[in-house]
């Protein structure tokens, strides 16, 4: 049986794993190394990228940053989290607020380190990029439309820097790349449904508070078009492999999102929405391993 000082150390280690996503930093980790293996350096040995120590303290970097980024989120967002998500809030409590903000400065300083070993440029590179993050958690979340633009571009930020250090321009990054802004964009719009109550009590200016939640189903039926339409474009005219598989799963559930979205007036109907674009982002994240089997095996 465990100690009650066990169990309080327990709790508390939940509640910080709570505040920082845990789970979503894991999927962001195993994504940047599969889209490195497979799209970014697919020309490399899989050894000289799995034990690239570069590679390594950009992911480090980028982990410490986004982890950084929920504490920040978590501060500013408090009361609205509180009405929306009393349970998770109550979890979420359970570390105070000074012991978070001490959190947030040694992730940051840690990331700045792990950058510094690749290079000078990625120290300003994640230096600009905490910057924005807490830009955004300071003004632009509370602002219609800018919040969801910076947003997007704030969750593939980490990808981005990968692309950087590889440098690889060729078409199909691109492709991809589009595929997953318009997914975020539209899991954005679709938060700020979600969360309606309180954005409308703390006076949060987001898409449905200030333009009503007819505007907002009009805004993401549009995206969830372009994203299908991102989809049929990878199949038809890029070699992705077995991964068309689930590029057709992704349409079919962008078409069942939309049906049920235009039936949705509830908090729990867009919690669905929520979890069909999240399970979408996720499995596509591991099914990055269907591009080409055979590339990890000719490169062993």
């Amino acid at each position: 049986m465990l100690s009650r000082r066990q169990k309080h150390i327990l709790l508390k280690f939940f509640s910080l794993f709570s505040v920082v996503r845990g789970y979503n930093i894991l999927v962001v980790v195993i994504a940047q190394y599969l889209a490195s293996i497979y799209i970014f350096a697919h020309d490399k040995p899989l050894k000289e990228v799995l034990f690239d120590v570069n590679l390594l303290m950009l992911v480090l970097a980028s982990s410490a940053t986004i982890a950084a980024g929920y504490i920040i989120n978590n501060f500013y967002d408090s009361e609205k989290d509180l009405i929306n998500r009393p349970r998770k809030t109550m979890l979420d409590r359970l570390v105070s607020q000074n012991t978070k903000l001490s959190f947030y400065f040694v992730l940051n300083f840690l990331a700045v380190v792990f950058a510094s070993y690749v290079s000078f440029k990625a120290v300003l590179f994640f230096a600009l990029y905490i910057f924005a993050i807490w830009l955004y958690s300071h003004r632009f979340k509370k602002q219609p439309m800018t919040g969801n633009l910076v947003s997007a571009i704030l969750a593939v930020t980490p990808f981005f820097v990968i692309f950087i250090y590889y440098q690889n321009f060729e078409l199909v990054i691109f492709a991809h790349g589009i595929f997953l802004f318009l997914l975020i964009s539209m899991r954005e719009l679709t938060k700020d449904l979600e969360n309606i109550k309180g954005d409308l009590a703390l006076n949060y200016k987001t898409v449905p508070v200030v333009h009503g939640e007819r505007t907002s189903k009009i805004m993401l039926t549009v995206l969830a078009l372009l994203t299908i339409i991102s989809g049929i474009v990878l199949v038809l005219f890029f070699k992705i492999g077995h991964m068309y598989y689930f590029f057709y799963l992704s349409i079919v559930l962008l078409f069942l999102f939309l049906f049920i979205l235009w039936k949705s007036n509830k908090k729990t109907h867009y919690l669905i929405l929520h979890n069909i674009l999240k399970f979408i982002i996720v499995v596509g994240v591991f099914s990055i391993l269907l591009i080409d089997v055979s590339v990890v095996l000719n490169r062993l």
